[in-house]
């Protein structure tokens, strides 16, 4: 699990960070690529794991982790969006 929490926290930052730097009208084009980074550094940080054993496990609960993060900023996100103007 030591490698699973700093992926959830680099989530957390980039989400804040996305909010923070981006339009509200382009919240719903970034989430995605927050998701797409988080997902590659999560299979990275796997890999360079030396234990191999339970692989796929630590890639479930990471990825798990990630969309509930990214699934609560959506909700709140999304409807910012929305009002700003974007468009699906």
């Amino acid at each position: 699990m030591r490698s699973v929490v700093p992926v959830w926290a680099l989530t957390i930052l980039a989400v804040i960070a996305v909010g923070v730097l981006v339009q509200p009208s382009g919240y719903l084009v970034f989430l995605p690529v927050v998701l797409g980074l988080a997902l590659v550094l999560a299979f990275a940080l796997q890999l360079i794991e030396p234990v191999r054993t339970g692989l796929v496990n630590r890639l479930a609960a990471t990825f798990g982790g990630v969309l509930l993060i990214l699934l609560v900023s959506t909700a709140v996100m999304a409807p910012l969006a929305f009002a700003s103007g974007a468009a699906l």
